[in-house]
């Protein structure tokens, strides 16, 4: 006699295949902390802001003391900076997905508001 599998058990291990590869997937794609901070941009003030929350190049921008925080604009990065200061004051940092401005921008940016 041939032992064959119960078509029940073959159905079970499926769908229970199937749910877990469904949770992974969602669970590698869906990690709203990284999608947040890769479609932002930040800046850390010389001074608290004197508003909470602006709207800079048609993008709110929030602050919470010395730091901001709003979406990407789709301006380059430094032209965002620049309004940024005009809006709030002085830059000691701004940070883009790619990374922070160094020293030779941040005064740049600083200059040109």
């Amino acid at each position: 006699m041939i032992a064959t599998a119960n078509p029940f058990s073959r159905t079970l291990l499926a769908a229970g295949l199937a749910v877990v590869g469904t949770i992974a997937s969602f669970a590698a794609t869906t990690n709203t902390a990284q999608a947040q901070t890769a479609s932002r941009y930040s800046a850390t003030l010389a001074a608290p802001a004197a508003e909470a929350a602006k709207v800079v190049n048609g993008v709110n921008w929030t602050c919470n003391g010395t730091e901001c925080s709003g979406r990407i604009d789709g301006a380059a990065p430094i032209n965002t900076c620049t309004r940024v200061v005009k809006a709030f004051g002085q830059v000691t940092k701004f940070a883009t997905p790619k990374g922070e401005f160094d020293a030779d921008k941040l005064a740049r940016c600083n200059a040109a508001a």
